[in-house]
This record gives C-alpha cells, structure tokens and sequence, in this order.
C-alpha cells in the first residue's frame, strides 16, 4: 500500500567524500555495478567498468537514452540598489511551447525559481556582468516580474539586437549543476554536464546516467547488435526536490513533457507482443517515460485519446489491458491524428509495488538518501537496494551525478 511508505525507510549514510564533485577524466572511465537477480531476494553483484557495459547487454536488445540537451538557465540579475537577484529558469510560459520560446528574438516569459525572492519588489533588473562582457553588454538583457509565489514566479525577458533566446542564454547563462556538488558552475560542466547525444534542448538537470557514454562504447554496442533509440524527457529542477514528508503518499511529482517517436512505439509494441528482446532503459528519465506510455495507452483505449499521465494512475486500480493493446492504441492514435511523435507530460511516481510492463534493464547512477529515484530504484530491485548500495560504499564508488554507474537486471 502506498500510504505505508516512508521516505525514512529509503535513507542511507552518504560520507561527503563519497560525493563526485567532478567527472572523472575519461567518461566510460567510471565503475560499473551490475547486479543480476537470481531468485526472489537473491542477487549477484560483479565489479566492471563502464566501458565494459556491452559485455553485460545481449545482441538484439533495443538501448533507449534520454536526448535532452540541458541548456544555461541559471542568471544573474543585479537591482540599482545593487541587491543581486538569481533567477533560474524552469520552463517556458510564453510562448509555451520549448521550440518556440528559444526562437524568440526580443521577448519571452518563463516560469522561474526566484533566488533571494524577498529583495525584489517589481522593479526591472539588469544583467550581472562583472567583467564587462561585450556579447553580454550588447545583448542589454533585462527581466520583468509578472507574478510571484513565493520563490517561483513568472518572468518576463527582453533584449535587444535580435538574438534567439537560447543564444542569449548560451551568453548569459550559466550551466545549472545540481546544489548538492557543493560549488559553482565551472568551464569544464559546460562538456562535461551533458552527454554526448544530447540533442534537443530543455532540460535544467541532465540524465546523468548517459554521463558515462563515449563513441566508443557506442560503436561497441551498435557493432554487438544492440539497437540504440531516443526519448526526450526535459528535466525539471523538482529532480533536486527531496521528498519532504516521511508518508511518499503526501509527495507532490512535478509535471515533465516528453517525446517519443511512432517508429520506437512500434519497436516496443513488436517487443512486448513476441518477447524476444531485452529493453535496456539508460536512466531514471527513460524509465518514467517508457513506463508512463502503458498508462497513455490506456487513455486512448478508453477515452480516445492520451492526457498527461497523472502521479498516482499505476496504483489507483487494476489494470486488465496488455502492454500489446495499449501500444497498439496508442500507434492507432497517432496514425488517425496524422502525427509522428507523441506529446505528453507525466507526473508519475515509481514506488515499490510498481509493476513494470516495458523496462527489463535499467543503467543509472547511485542517488541521494530518501529521494525519489532511490525508491524507483527500490521497486526496479524489489524492494533490495539497500545490498547495492551497501556493496557500492563497501567498495569505492562515487555517488551522484558525476559517480560512477550500475547496471540491474
């Protein structure tokens, strides 16, 4: 039952040390768990490295990675009382839709977490540049207050000279690493803090399990006969949100809009209806996404057409419709509407008791104490994370988003 879980119950001891405050040298350099599940209970657990992960994948099975591209959304603002104010973007509001809004040329709204909130009273702030930037000074960035809540609110930007607003932000911006690094944004994130498929932009946080990724392994997986497809899921900062109430049933999900072509929904649909291939999801984004479609698929069987997944649909009733009839819903859909990707957002939380219907292997990074990703971790082991994680500290790995990875079965 999900109101007996208790975040308290997903909590571990992290040394500080532990943490990887920066990537290691080379990507595919990174330790590899892999945990295999041998019975009910009972897991094997070997010591890799991650250039070595198409030795733990069989020919045939179809790879999916997350493509967003994280993009510099934290900016620094200065009032003429000389108060500075952060303003970290979050996603657009207008235009709303991301292709759009980083087309625009003079104006655009976003919705925003608003640093040192209360020093702001409405008035029009100006770009921080201290080192007097010419790209930064031409672009004459300012930003309006619309609305606020709190720490978030609406914000509207404005410059001149033409400049699509996703070249301002490449000049203006800085990347937003996560706060539990411990230190600034450096040159070597602006590489380093994005894989190297990432393609379409809007995230704020990267899938940090596609760290890890080099051409080589690429080549590696692509010359063993493993298929590699995308999703796109943006990120949202909410992935830094800990979970602040012990009973998980009280956690409020944020919503992230994500993308999946028709050509890899028939893929799944061919694999869910013969069985004969291994879905290797890269990453807690992947997962959500390519879970979140059997719910979609749902929808258009029984309503005709697919809403946004809400947080709590996988546990609110059974479910009687196979993964088959709910893919093929879902192509039928799309085929009738003409289109040739689905559009969705999804709120939706993987908590132990999860029945996963797509996803066989999941790679990703080791996660924070009582966090969200932990307890998707938890329901993808049946409930043993605490023995991978356990083995992890045992044995030298580095936790978060530049440590090392894991590869579970």
């Amino acid at each position: 039952m999900i109101s007996d879980l208790h975040i308290s119950d997903f909590d571990y001891t992290l040394p500080d040390e532990r943490i990887a405050r920066y990537p290691l040298q080379e990507r595919d350099g990174s330790k590899l768990l892999c945990c295999k599940r041998l019975a009910p209970g009972k897991f094997e657990i070997q010591d890799k490295h991650f250039r070595n992960v198409t030795e733990m994948i069989e020919p045939g099975s179809l790879l999916v990675c997350n493509n967003t591209k994280v993009v510099p959304a934290r900016l620094h603002f200065v009032r003429e009382s000389g108060a500075h104010i952060e303003i970290f973007c979050l996603e657009p509001d207008s235009p709303a839709e991301y292709v759009s809004n980083f087309a625009s040329t003079a104006c655009c709204r976003w919705k925003c977490i608003i640093g040192n909130a209360k020093r702001w009273k409405g008035d029009i702030l100006t770009l921080y540049n201290p080192e007097n930037d010419a790209r930064v000074a031409a672009l004459r960035l300012q930003a309006s207050l619309i609305e606020r809540e709190g720490q978030t609110g609406i914000v509207e930007f404005h410059w001149a000279d033409g400049t699509e607003f996703s070249r301002v932000l490449e000049i203006c911006g800085t990347i937003p690493i996560p706060p539990y690094l411990g230190r600034e944004s450096e040159h070597i994130d602006i590489e380093r803090y994005q894989t190297l498929y990432a393609q379409t932009r809007g995230s704020v946080a990267a899938p940090t399990a596609g760290l890890h990724f080099t051409e080589k392994v690429m080549a590696d997986l692509s010359e063993k006969g493993i298929e590699k497809e995308t999703v796109c899921l943006h990120v949202g900062a909410g992935t830094f949100l800990p979970v602040k109430d012990d009973e998980v049933s009280r956690h409020t999900m944020h919503r992230e809009p994500f993308v999946v072509s028709k050509e890899l929904l028939r893929k799944l649909r061919d694999k869910s209806a013969t069985q004969t291939r291994k879905l290797v999801a890269v990453g807690t984004t992947s997962v959500r996404t390519l879970e979140s479609l059997y719910y979609a698929g749902v929808q258009c069987i029984e309503n005709g057409a697919p809403t946004d997944i809400p947080q709590w649909a996988p546990y609110e009733r059974a479910y009687s419709y196979t993964t088959t009839e709910s893919l093929d819903a879902l192509l039928y859909y799309l085929e009738k509407t003409g289109q040739e990707q689905l559009t969705l957002g999804t709120r939706i939380i993987i908590v132990p008791g999860f029945q996963f219907r797509l996803v066989d292997i999941l790679i990703t990074n080791f996660h924070q104490p009582q966090s969200t990703l932990l307890l998707l971790v938890s329901a993808f082991t049946g409930g043993n994370w605490q023995e991978i994680y356990t083995h992890a500290l045992e044995n030298g790995y580095r936790f978060l988003s530049y440590g090392d990875s894991s590869i579970i079965y």
